[in-house]
């Protein structure tokens, strides 16, 4: 029984710390992309510059939901979503690693859709509210 128990405490810290990093890094990328010089960038790859402001906030507003564990499965899609537009639009696939690598932005999407499946856990805002849909926590 005493097993038992420290295995769910410690998937719920793995849960919670996965979420966590994730939001974090996310929040990390997405502030930058409120500062003007970002629209240089989009107009580089040949985005449109009012892609600016739904990609910082898809970031930095994904971040936080992530973190906090409330809609972490429509937040992490949303993110994942982000990430393929990274990898197939901005970097074009290119190669792994190196320029133009997409193996960090790999990383990202593939943490994101685990989220997608495994949800937020107990130590979130969705566990606690227990009032959110399961499909949307």
């Amino acid at each position: 029984m005493d097993a038992k128990i420290r295995e769910h405490i410690l998937h719920d810290i793995t849960h919670f710390g996965i979420r966590a990093v994730v939001g974090t890094i996310f929040i990390v990328n997405g502030l930058p992309k409120f500062d003007p010089g970002f629209l240089n960038f989009l107009a580089n790859i040949g985005a449109p510059a009012a892609m600016q402001y739904p990609i910082a906030l898809a970031e930095v507003v994904g971040g936080i939901v992530l973190i906090v564990g409330l809609l972490t499965r429509i937040a992490a899609s949303i993110l994942a979503i982000n990430m393929l537009g990274a990898i197939f639009y901005v970097k074009q696939a290119a190669s792994l690693t190196g320029q133009r690598g997409v193996e960090y932005d790999l990383l990202l999407l593939a943490t994101s859709l685990a989220v997608i499946v495994v949800g937020p856990g107990r130590i979130s805002l969705s566990h606690i509210l227990k009032k959110i849909p399961r499909f949307l926590q």
